[in-house]
């Protein structure tokens, strides 16, 4: 009894004290193969999960950016969804090394000592990050060769970001996120925007009208929608069994449109 009381307390501190068990479940019976790999950028070892689809043709690659709260479970049931969906995913967690001890994601005490520490992270970093976990992405053996980004919240900011800086994106797709653009940053952008924005978001929608004239001037293809009575962060509490009607029919409606949209690139 005393074995298994140690076991259970040893469980305890491995899983995060924000763990989602409506996906944790959902991963445990995945039937397809999920892997944890380290992605080296110089003297940093980024940890990212990937997931694979179950396919004899080759798939197209998608890098998929957290959320401020880190690398959750349900940042990699995203990733499992995409695979089941055709593609190959692979989250990066961008707070590798910076967990207590030199941990990551899973390391810190709870989401608010992870939140402080993503917005402590140099943004150099972060973007020197993604583009070495672009490198990996590029050449792992079941990709075709197209590669696209995707993010939520903060991830969605740095995923419009990644495609003013990463030549050869297929599609950036931007959940709720926003950031501090120069019209010389847009002039960059190779690859069509695609947006997914809650109605009852005003914060980050209030940026949309901007950002459209801007894309427009900048002769770039920026597709906003806005998913009505549905709040920030409807992808992640569409999913809770405790999310509203309107987080989950959003999150619904997100889900179709993104998949179309994966099929044509």
């Amino acid at each position: 009894m005393k074995n298994i009381f140690l076991a259970l307390l040893a469980l305890s501190f491995a899983i995060p004290a924000w763990s989602q068990e409506y996906v944790t479940q959902r991963l445990e019976k995945s039937p397809r193969h999920l892997e944890w790999v380290d992605v080296k950028n110089g003297d940093r070892s980024i940890k990212c999960f990937v997931a694979y689809p179950e396919k004899k043709e080759k798939a197209a690659v998608v890098i998929v950016i957290h959320e401020n709260r880190g690398l959750t479970d349900w940042v990699r049931g995203v990733t499992d969804q995409l695979a089941e969906a055709g593609y190959i995913a692979i989250a990066p967690d961008l707070l590798s090394g910076k967990g207590p001890k030199g941990g990551n994601t899973s390391d810190f005490a709870n989401e608010d000592a992870a939140r402080e520490a993503i917005y402590q992270l140099p943004q150099d970093q972060v973007s020197s990050d993604l583009n070495a976990v672009a490198d990996y992405a590029s050449k792992i053996p079941a990709g075709n060769g197209s590669l696209a980004v995707a993010g939520f919240c903060w991830g969605g900011g740095q995923s419009f970001r990644f495609a003013t800086q990463r030549s050869g994106l297929k599609a950036a797709f931007v959940f709720y996120g926003m950031f501090p653009y120069t019209k010389e940053d847009l002039a960059r952008i190779a690859s069509p925007i695609y947006g997914f924005y809650g109605g009852d978001d005003e914060r980050i929608d209030a940026t949309i009208p901007d950002t459209t004239k801007d894309m427009k001037e900048a002769g770039k293809t920026y597709d906003p929608v806005i998913y009505e009575g549905a709040g920030h962060g409807f992808m992640r509490s569409g999913e809770d069994p405790s999310g509203s009607e309107a987080d989950r029919k959003a999150r619904d409606s997100a889900w179709e449109r993104w998949k179309k949209l994966l099929g044509s690139i």
